[in-house]
Formats: C-alpha cells, structure tokens, sequence
C-alpha cells in the first residue's frame, strides 16, 4: 500500500502552490470591453501626482508615464503641468487603459 502524498505548506501532490490567479473578485464584474481601472482615480492620480507619471502608471500607460516623469525631472519641475492637464482632461473626457479599453466611470 502507497502512503498518500504529503502537503507542506499548501504545497499539493504535484509540488506546486496550488494558488488560484489573482484576479478580478466575482462580485465585481464589468462589462466586456470595459476597463477596471477608474477614470476618477486615474484624474485624481494626474492631477496630484501627475509630474511622476503615476496617473498613467495606474492606467497601465507606462511608456506614458515614463514620459511623463523624465519630461518633469528634465525641466526642473515645470514639466508637471502636463501631468495635472492630463489628469483634468482624463476627469473630462475619460480615457483608455494599457490595453485599450474604456476607463470605468
């Protein structure tokens, strides 16, 4: 008789983890096609922090963001305008993510 396989520390019989992918919780489904991410966090995020980037950073924008903060560390602070107009116009118009898709309201 074969003694069953032991678990250490939430390992299963196959070595691994046995995690489920981190992901969206159940209860808060978007439509398809619409993004996760919040237009209204994504323009507060610009307009406060806009001068690092870190708006477009939440919304999955990086090469935007990286522009964003070396536009800013190039002028000596003054390229953070654009960060706090990005911001004011994503609160406005709305936006896209990284991948495309429509900001949630």
């Amino acid at each position: 008789m074969v003694p069953p396989p032991v678990r250490r520390g939430g390992q299963d019989a196959s070595g691994s983890l046995g995690c489920r992918p981190m992901t969206t919780p159940p209860y808060q489904q978007y439509p398809q096609g619409v993004s996760d991410k919040s237009k209204v966090v994504a323009g507060v995020l610009g307009i406060v922090l806009g001068g690092f980037g870190v708006g477009r950073f939440y919304m999955g924008d990086t090469k935007t963001g990286v522009l964003q903060l070396v536009v800013t560390l190039v002028t000596c602070g003054f390229g953070s305008l654009w960060g706090v107009i990005d911001g004011i116009l994503i609160l406005i118009n709305g936006g896209v993510d990284g991948q495309g898709r429509p900001l949630r309201d």
